[in-house]
């Protein structure tokens, strides 16, 4: 009686042990089902329907066996085996799921800082000192018109403005004595770097405001072809700062005919500039101190498309990217030696490390086209880490890859379509043909710039029958041609 009694308690505990890594169980696939159909992870050959009826099917033999209360200890070895699997999926999906949104967790907005500077040796250390600044009102009236408002709010002075020309030039005043004071915008600095390397020690900011600009959403694509702007920024640190684009790069995607084609607009294009710019006709590059919108905007308009979403990065994320895919390999079609860097390459196929990658793809002032030669190279290290990042076994390891670039690379790509890309590829199979192209023009230094009207850039003159040839080979890898 004693022994069948104990057997009975015994099967009920085991039963209600398994009862209770069975809800578990389900709570778990619940949840983990619920991402995987939000974001339609694994939906390629039908793989997230298999894993579906996997887990059901689990579910469903645990549940027979505490119901006919047969086989508890094996009930508990795959109820408990099951949930570790469970578990462990969750975690990686959420990780993933993760990191993608915070590589969209700044697209949506852009910052920079407005600041009061005076010379570094000045006994001025603060804005309630003074009575004016030097600013250049007739090209960011907006921007220094919020410093002045906030200011008067937070210091209760009332600051007037004197006019300059740029902000070049009101620091050329600064430094000349002719002003105590200017405003400096943080997007138009590395232009003032670019005259004068040491300007940062020559003066002291003694009132320093952020700010943020929202940028706009995404164009969301539902066309098998859509356009994504690449933008290489300038400058290390936050990928979410304002900041000059060095390289341009517009990749339209076909996903039917499985072309893609790189279009380089060099830096120095003279180009009607939106938004910022008030249309005024500029170096490209200087688009990007305008804020990324007005970067896509200036292309759109170039080019008469729609760029549907944009990839940012600076070069620490290009330097964590080549590392992360093991190198890239390139053809190089002319001997040379870079600056940055000291690398020297050979004519013919080079692996790149990091930083020889870096170093191939700034340099400029050694190569027989100058910018232009250095818009190919730039092309020919992004065709290698497209191939790379189109590989199946890459994009296997597509979390690791992300995770890695979260800090330094900014898209406003949808979660949802990134994931739709990978998975088409990864149906489909087979490799992408990547075809390049770039905008062809004329040297000059005699025409002015809306952001620096004091100095005598060099400028590329759009050439009209090269930009008309540009858009008709957009159109026919958008059109399937």
């Amino acid at each position: 009686m004693s022994r069948r009694f104990k057997k009975s308690s015994s099967q009920k505990v085991k039963r209600s042990v398994n009862i209770v890594l069975l809800t578990i169980y389900l709570l778990l696939v619940c949840f983990l089902l619920f991402l995987i159909f939000k974001y339609n992870i694994l939906a390629f050959r039908y793989l997230n329907l298999v894993v579906t009826a996997l887990v059901l099917l689990v579910a469903l033999v645990g549940l027979l066996l505490i119901i006919y209360k047969k086989a508890e200890k094996f009930t508990i070895f795959l109820l408990v085996f099951s949930i570790l699997v469970s578990s462990v999926s969750l975690f990686a999906v959420q990780q993933f799921v993760g990191l993608t949104n915070r590589l969209n967790a700044t697209s949506n907005y852009s910052e920079y800082s407005i600041s009061v500077a005076v010379l570094a040796d000045s006994e001025i250390e603060n804005v309630t000192q003074l009575t004016s600044v030097t600013a250049p009102t007739g090209t960011d009236n907006e921007n220094i018109q919020k410093l002045l408002a906030d200011i008067k709010s937070s210091q209760n002075t009332d600051l007037t403005v004197d006019q300059s020309s740029s902000y070049l030039a009101a620091y050329k005043s600064l430094i000349a004595g002719e002003t105590k004071a200017i405003v400096l915008n943080s997007v138009f600095e590395n232009i003032i770097e670019s005259e004068y390397p040491d300007y940062a020690s020559k003066i002291k900011k003694i009132y320093t405001k952020g700010f943020t600009k929202k940028v706009e959403a995404p164009k969301t694509s539902k066309n098998q072809s859509f356009n994504i702007y690449v933008s290489g920024i300038d400058t290390y640190g936050p990928i979410s700062s304002v900041s000059r684009s060095d390289v341009n790069i517009l990749m339209t995607v076909n996903r039917d005919t499985k072309k893609i084609l790189l279009t380089t607009t060099p830096r120095d294009a003279y180009v009607p500039i939106a938004d910022g710019g008030n249309n005024q006709k500029d170096k490209l590059t200087h688009a990007g101190i305008y804020g990324v919108d007005s970067s896509i905007h200036t292309l759109e308009n170039l080019y008469g498309v729609d760029i549907n979403y944009y990839v940012r990065l600076n070069f620490t994320s290009f330097l964590k990217m080549i590392d992360l895919l093991g190198g890239v390999d390139v053809h190089n079609d002319q001997e040379f030696s870079t600056l940055h860097g000291k690398f020297h390459f050979p004519v013919g196929n080079v692996h790149l490390d990091s930083e020889q990658a870096l170093g191939f793809v700034r340099e400029r002032y050694s190569l027989a086209d100058g910018d232009r030669d250095r818009g190919r190279n730039q092309q020919k290290v992004i065709v290698a880490i497209i191939k790379k990042l189109t590989s199946t076994e890459v994009l296997k390891n597509y979390s690791s890859i992300l995770q890695g670039l979260q800090d330094s690379l900014q898209t406003n790509m949808p979660i949802e379509t990134m994931i739709d890309l990978v998975n088409t590829q990864l149906e489909s199979g087979g490799k992408y043909k990547v075809n390049s192209q770039d905008l062809k023009g004329t040297g000059r230094m005699d025409l002015p710039s809306y952001a620096m009207p004091d100095s005598n850039l060099y400028v590329m003159e759009v050439d009209d029958s090269s930009l008309a040839v540009v858009k008709a080979a957009i159109q026919d890898v958008m059109e399937g041609r």
